[in-house]
């Protein structure tokens, strides 16, 4: 078994430490990719980091483990992708996890991944949690379990003060298995094709040239939007923007580069009456899962209760502050990946849409509302001493929505670009095998047909676990 990878078999110091995951944006560990101008933001441009390395993401993410309400994952079975409803997928969501202590039921105890709340919360985090309990929103005492909505303790990938990725789970304790190379800092620029089959690939590793055969299956992992790049690059996608590149069709799947869908993510800034400690985790013990209306069925809105001042580097925010989030988990804008180029090294065009949906607008402006009434609560004042982003100058329904406007950006759980389905735009089919191509499966983020109301990294590790299984039967 080859495994090529395109990052350094060991990244940064810092990646490790649970704190500086904000460092690792535009590190050597990230892709470094930025969107096309967002029409719905006033044509911002705005980075969108990609983990670089040996597990992907999930080695510069800020460690967070949800999965979500599990109506996200029947969606995907009643549109279409069979097999993946959340029944479906709850044995593989338990075979990835190590959760002492939690109901057997809905979690799993022998996985590889040690998944807990945090053992030392922040100094700030009772206060959160407090302040979510005086407006009225309910407790969960498990968000992975039977309950998926209310405020709860954070689940994260945390193993004795150190940040564990998905390579430090699964690959690195076989990293000497005899049947196993890892090749790192290989850019892989092309999949080899012939008479309808995938029959390897092209990469290169400092400027030399290589090329590997495969005797069974290739297996394409390279995320949402590298997996989606390769297979145009490749010329699997939509003929006519593949013609515009010169670049022979292979299987014309329309849906490849489609899909394209993430939670926006912005935030409410206060400034502090003294200086907030860093603490020993990821910036972010407690987290809520709330709906924005009353008659909603499922929670639609995330609030992240962040320990550090977050907002983006073009506007000012407080010496000493901090930051409660506020994300969409069901958004109605779909975006697109597309080639730039037919040269390999040129990154793709992304462009998430992000606000193209007016609806995705207002849940935001309440969203921002319903961080606001927590930020004023009596259990934050010893913390509080002012807002400064938005200001309170912001108040009615046109200033607000320019702000949100202004500050939203990426959660950096983008997913959907090679989506399970059998109709027209479906890429894979429901054992993840590429339409039209033999040989040739896609395993990540990307095959999720709408994405789920949480953080994906669950999720993803799930689809790997249930991939495995198909694969070995």
């Amino acid at each position: 078994m080859l495994l090529v990878e395109a990052g350094a078999a060991e990244g940064p110091e810092m990646m490790g430490v649970p704190s500086a995951w904000p460092s690792l944006m535009g590190s050597a560990a990230d892709w470094g990719y930025v969107t096309v101008p967002q029409p719905g933001m006033d044509d911002l441009v705005l980075p969108y980091p990609r983990g670089k390395g040996l597990g992907g993401s999930s080695s510069i993410n800020a460690m967070a483990f949800l999965r979500g309400h599990r109506a996200g994952y029947d969606g995907w079975a009643r549109h279409g992708a069979a097999g993946w409803g959340y029944e479906d997928l709850l044995p593989y969501f338990k075979r990835s996890e190590r959760a002492v202590g939690r109901d057997p039921a809905y979690r799993g105890t022998e996985g590889p991944m040690r998944v807990s709340p945090p053992a030392d919360v922040h100094p700030m985090a009772p206060a959160y949690f407090a302040a979510a309990v005086e407006v009225g929103h309910p407790v969960s005492v498990d968000l992975n379990g039977k309950d998926a909505e209310g405020v709860s303790w954070l689940e994260m990938n945390i193993v004795d003060g150190a940040r564990q990725s998905a390579a430090d789970g699964y690959l690195r304790p076989v990293l000497t298995r005899p049947n196993l190379t890892v090749v790192p800092n290989a850019s892989v620029s092309r999949l080899s094709l012939s008479a309808g089959r995938c029959t390897g690939i092209e990469y290169s590793v400092g400027g030399h040239s290589h090329s590997a055969g495969a005797d069974r299956e290739v297996i394409l992992s390279a995320g949402t939007f590298g997996s989606a790049h390769l297979l145009m690059l490749s010329g699997i996608g939509p003929a006519d923007h593949l013609r515009e590149f010169d670049i022979d069709v292979v299987a014309d799947l329309a849906g490849v580069g489609g899909n394209l869908q993430d939670h926006p993510l912005a935030g409410v800034t206060y400034a502090a009456t003294r200086p907030v400690p860093s603490g020993p985790n990821n910036h972010s013990d407690v987290v809520a899962m709330l709906r924005s209306r009353p008659d909603l069925s499922v929670p639609d809105v995330e609030l992240l209760f962040l320990t550090i001042a977050y907002h983006p580097p073009t506007l000012v925010g407080p010496v000493h502050g901090y930051t409660i989030g506020f994300s969409l988990m069901r958004p109605y804008s779909r975006g697109s990946v597309r080639l730039a180029s037919s040269d390999p090294a040129t990154a793709p065009l992304i462009h998430p849409n992000f606000l193209g949906d007016e609806r995705d607008l207002s849940t935001m402006v309440t969203a921002l509302e319903m961080a606001r009434e927590v930020g004023e609560t009596r259990a934050l004042a010893e913390w509080r001493d002012r807002e400064c982003l938005p200001g309170p100058v912001v108040r009615d329904g046109d200033t607000l929505r320019a702000y949100v406007r202004q500050v939203t950006g990426p959660y950096h759980h983008a997913v959907g670009t090679c989506r399970i389905g059998e109709d027209p735009l479906g890429v894979v089919d429901a054992e993840l095998r590429v339409h039209g191509v033999s040989g040739l499966r896609v395993v990540d983020a990307s095959v999720m047909p709408q994405i789920i109301g949480a953080n994906t990294h669950a999720t993803v590790l799930a689809i790997a676990e249930r991939a495995a299984s198909i694969l070995t039967g």
